[in-house]
């Protein structure tokens, strides 16, 4: 039976190589997007439904979860959980309260709702969830402590995923990127030895399994993707 994925942050430069991973292996991908021009990066197609949705309002999310779960012959199967972002400023003495607090409001707020939302429909068949956490969350560097913290936590958060909902069949885990070789990426280091940082679709292909049946034993994991970073 077919499947659907519903994957946050899928126009992004990691979420754009998920996404064609997904089609590629055959699954119904639902994407939500909020600025019209996050669409230039991933055009429409059969078995990708682009919907737009603001991930911090909780009635766009349930939007967004019903319409990944509406068609029973591809049930929704898999959530994969993308959209975030990072800030580096000063050290936490220079640091004001809202900034710190901004990141927990891009990290963890749309990844616990969009869960949320969509943890019923994975109740009825069994499925998958994967959030994005990073390296920094074990190895923490200054100057961050806002996206280190946030960061952490979602990590946190799927550990109790992963204990919350072990008897229902559904799994959660994490990957843990370092610094992935994107355009944005390039850009902001144009110096780096770009070779060393790992593709995005590498991740995808670890994020693919992951959510695939041949991953079934696992759950509550910390996964790294570092590549040779």
């Amino acid at each position: 039976m077919a499947q659907t994925a519903l994957v946050t942050g899928g126009t992004g430069g990691l979420g754009v190589a998920v996404v064609e991973r997904f089609l590629r292996d055959g699954w119904r991908v639902v994407v939500p997007w909020f600025a019209e021009r996050e669409l230039e990066r991933l055009p429409a197609r059969d078995c990708l439904d682009l919907r737009r949705a603001d991930l911090s309002d909780p009635a766009e999310v349930a939007q967004v979860a019903a319409a990944a779960s509406a068609e029973a012959d591809a049930p929704l199967g898999a959530v994969v959980n993308l959209v975030g972002g990072f800030a580096a400023g000063r050290r936490v003495h220079e640091t004001p309260i809202e900034d710190f607090e901004a990141q927990f409001r891009l990290n963890l707020r749309p990844t616990y709702l969009v869960t949320q939302a969509a943890l019923p429909a994975l109740i009825e068949v069994g499925g998958a969830i994967v959030c994005v956490s990073t390296r920094a969350a074990l190895e923490p560097f200054s100057g961050a402590a806002g996206y280190v913290a946030s960061k952490a936590a979602v990590l946190a958060f799927v550990r109790a995923l992963a204990v919350e909902y072990r008897d229902d069949g559904v799994r959660a885990n994490a990957i843990l990127p370092s610094v992935i070789d994107t355009p944005a990426n390039r850009a902001a280091m144009p110096s780096a030895d770009h070779a060393r940082w790992v593709r995005p679709e590498e991740i995808a292909g670890v994020i693919a399994f992951l959510c695939s049946q041949q991953s079934a034993p696992t759950s509550g994991a910390a996964v790294p993707v570092y590549g040779r970073a």
